[in-house]
């Protein structure tokens, strides 16, 4: 009698065990379920499905509200998400997570002053955020209000230095901040065996801003070779997109030797995703006959610092002529802040040497290694110095030292 009625029991309790059970997946389970499901497969219908159960067992669950507000966004149901977070609004909610997703929802739907109200009042109760405050760069940047922007990005960097995006956010900020820029430079080359005399350049610029970008004009004024020459340039940043941008740059000089006769150059810019920047472009320089050098960079950020990898080939009628820099800078502060060092083989179309282009010499063997100081007084006073040497093989098997210092100056106003 007892083995019958023992498997009877256990198939009548049978229901009462897998209720049992199923009672135990508690809305902390099934939130980690819905984060698994939603970052690891990206089904984010099933992720939404799994947060409504959890909400059903949790109703006041705040951080599975913000989480289903999110799976939304991302589902594209903006109403959905817009409702979720108006009441969650409604209900006082101060958590730092809340304003991000809400706001970032509004950003990504084109409501730029929407948005920017909401990381205002989210830094009203969590001023330190470095999230918000780099959503808040980043909404204003895209709205045009760059000196918001780059309050709130310098005020990030304060908190946290070593924050690649909003270092790599603050250098493009700034070419639109400052309406107008005048700098001056002095360049002095030191040669030991090359050439008798040492050289002095002297650069006066004015940068503009405008709503397409930056513009530059500089005369430069150089004593080489004994001799005294001018050089006039302008140079143009124009912004294709949030991402691409160019460099248009032309010069021109009645002073053959001293300087190129004429100068051109064109680059594109693009600011890549994980704070990395690439450009291609080409240089090209007259002085009795055209020499075109074409050049392609790297840039990464990477907490303080800026690594970037250059190089110019020149095509020849044997060969391809090289050069190749590698920079490194330790940003202190701002975007204009920091320690840089430079070592690379080659000549390059952007020195003040670049005269030395246009002889045989610029072939043969050249090793550089420099480094540089640049800080700011106030953000409008910009201070630079830098200093870099050079051996060069000028002759065949026979080498000389060079040193360039150039001291420079920038007032923004």
């Amino acid at each position: 009698m007892k083995k019958v009625i023992y498997p009877l029991l256990s198939l009548a309790l049978l229901p009462l065990f897998s209720i049992a059970q199923e009672t135990k997946i508690t809305a902390d389970d099934l939130f980690a379920k819905a984060r698994k499901v939603a970052f690891d497969s990206k089904d984010y219908p099933q992720a939404i499905q799994l947060s409504k159960q959890a909400l059903v067992q949790a109703p006041e669950y705040t951080d599975i509200s913000i989480f289903l507000g999110r799976l939304y966004t991302w589902s594209d149901k903006i109403d959905s998400a817009r409702t979720l977070f108006h009441e969650l609004d409604k209900k006082n909610t101060k958590d730092e997570d809340f304003f991000l997703a809400y706001a970032a929802l509004e950003y990504w739907n084109d409501q730029a002053e929407k948005a920017s109200q909401l990381t205002d009042k989210g830094l009203g109760f969590h001023p330190q955020s470095q999230d918000l405050l780099l959503l808040k760069a980043k909404i204003n940047y895209s709205a045009s209000h760059y000196e918001v922007a780059e309050n709130a990005v310098h005020q990030l960097l304060k908190i946290d230095p070593k924050n690649a995006e909003a270092r790599s956010l603050a250098k493009n900020i700034e070419e639109y901040t400052a309406k107008n820029a005048i700098g001056l430079t002095y360049n002095f080359v030191y040669f030991d065996k090359q050439f008798d005399n040492n050289w002095h350049i002297v650069g006066l610029s004015y940068k503009r801003a405008t709503p397409i970008g930056s513009v530059i004009f500089r005369t430069n004024y150089a004593n080489k070779f004994a001799e005294n020459g001018v050089q006039f340039e302008m140079e143009a940043y124009p912004r294709l997109s949030k991402i691409f941008y160019l460099y248009v740059g032309a010069a021109y000089s009645n002073n053959v030797g001293i300087f190129a006769k004429y100068r051109t150059g064109v680059s594109l810019y693009a600011n890549l995703p994980h704070s990395f920047e690439g450009e291609i472009g080409y240089r090209q320089l007259y002085f009795s006959d055209n020499i075109w050098m074409y050049t392609a960079s790297v840039g990464k950020y990477y907490q303080n610092f800026w690594f970037n990898l250059r190089t110019y080939l020149t095509p020849g009628e044997k060969n391809i002529s090289q050069s190749y820099t590698g920079t490194v800078r330790y940003y202190t502060k701002g975007a204009n802040d920091y320690f840089g060092f430079s070592a690379g083989t080659g000549l390059s179309p952007e020195e003040n040497r670049n005269n030395l282009l246009d002889n045989a010499p610029y072939k043969l063997k050249t090793f550089k290694v420099g480094a540089e100081y640049n800080f700011s007084v106030k953000q409008s006073n910009l201070f630079s110095i830098s200093g870099t040497y050079y051996n060069q093989e000028f002759r065949p098997k026979e080498k000389g030292n060079q040193l360039d210092i150039i001291l420079g100056y920038i007032r923004k106003f």
